[in-house]
């Protein structure tokens, strides 16, 4: 698993305005994706509201529209399935970068916990459920309030 190595990482988000943004395609992976993001913003004491999108290429924009309305932190849960056309590099090239633009241009951190799979058993084994591997949605959400926390000791606030 790609999960191999990865940082134990536990912030207090007491105080920070959290919205997750997940699609709506694979329920059974989004829907473990979304548990466990809000597993991990609630041990950290976030202010959590969830949005739901049709799809992964509709992130970024409601991501942007997220970070302008307020919040201090972005989670942006998808999952992407490789088919035999090249849709799927299409939408998996759009929703990385454009998640990667938004942070940019906001200064503030997006979570990215949108999967990349070649298939539904990749998905399943990094959503957060039983028998999971990983919890790639509580992953994104601490990746996304760490960084909340440091950017504000950075900035002296």
């Amino acid at each position: 698993m790609s999960g191999a190595g990865s940082p134990e990482i536990v912030t207090d988000a007491t105080g920070l305005k959290v919205t997750i943004i997940a699609g709506q395609w694979h329920e059974v992976i989004t829907n473990g994706l979304l548990a466990g993001a809000h597993r991990a913003l609630n041990a950290a004491n976030a202010e959590v509201t969830e949005v739901r999108v049709p799809g992964s290429f509709e992130l970024p924009v409601a991501s942007k529209a997220a970070l302008d309305a307020g919040a201090d932190a972005v989670v942006a849960l998808g999952v992407i399935i490789r088919g035999g056309t090249p849709h799927f590099e299409y939408v998996s090239d759009a929703a990385t970068s454009g998640l990667t633009q938004v942070s940019i241009l906001t200064g503030k951190p997006v979570g990215f916990g949108v999967l990349t799979l070649d298939d539904e058993q990749q998905g399943l084994d990094r959503a957060g459920l039983e028998g999971s591997k990983e919890d790639k949605g509580e992953e994104a959400a601490n990746a996304a309030i760490a960084t909340a926390v440091l950017l504000r000791q950075l900035r002296g606030e």
